[in-house]
């Protein structure tokens, strides 16, 4: 029932500008929870609510608001573990592909000697230091040592590192893709988790605020209008 949720208010939820957008203040499964209890909490006081200025809409759609906020959240820990999963790999894995990248590059300096248009292509290769530089560096390597095979054979070099190179660039670049990626935050799911957000924010702060002022004096209902995650962290 969520994701339905989500798929009705998704052009709404979407629309929202980045700079009205917010970021959670705390657990987002305590977040939709407290907004179902609120829900709960405040149906028998439904009309005094909108007597002060709470549009009835909200309450009408506060249960798709949650659904759609909680359906968010799970897309958004999928994508999150997924690309945490990828970064570990990588710091797994890279150092090999660094050392590889190391060893052909001191290989083709020794065998490109009395070359100085070759050596200045992988003087070339060699700036950067990121590592996208050092992914695309091994793609680069491979096709510069392919086109100078015979160069190579003369000091007896293992020319299956090539084609580890070239495979190696094309598994690391999808690698890489997945690990940063979550730190692309345009369109990203934690965006989309934040407007998501932001959209129930606006019923809960409302009903908060109309429960506060209207139960200031009746400490057994205003209790219901507050965020218990503050009161008892």
């Amino acid at each position: 029932m969520s994701k339905e949720n989500f798929e009705t208010l998704k052009g709404t939820i979407e629309a929202i500008e980045p700079a009205d957008t917010k970021i959670p203040n705390m657990p987002v499964d305590v977040y939709v929870q407290e907004a179902s209890d609120l829900q709960e909490w405040s149906n028998e006081d439904q009309a005094q609510l909108v007597e002060v200025g709470v549009p009835q809409a909200y309450f009408d759609e506060m249960e798709e608001r949650i659904g759609a906020l909680r359906y968010a959240q799970s897309v958004w820990n999928k994508d999150r573990y997924t690309m945490e999963e990828a970064q570990q790999e990588w710091e797994e894995i890279s150092p090999q592909a660094y050392d590889l990248k190391n060893e052909i590059e001191h290989s083709f300096r020794y065998a490109f000697r009395k070359r100085p248009d070759l050596l200045n292509k992988v003087s070339g290769i060699e700036q950067g230091t990121s590592d996208s530089d050092m992914v695309q560096d091994l793609s680069d390597l491979a096709t510069l040592g392919n086109a100078n095979l015979p160069l190579l054979t003369a000091i007896s070099f293992d020319e299956a590192k090539l084609d580890q190179a070239a495979n190696q660039a094309t598994e690391l670049s999808v690698l890489l893709a997945k690990a940063n990626g979550e730190r692309k935050e345009e369109g990203s799911p934690k965006i989309t988790r934040d407007k998501a957000y932001t959209y129930l924010k606006q019923v809960v702060d409302e009903i908060y605020q109309a429960g506060k002022y209207l139960f200031w004096k009746d400490e057994g209902k205003l209790e219901g209008y507050s965020s218990r995650y503050f009161t008892t962290a």
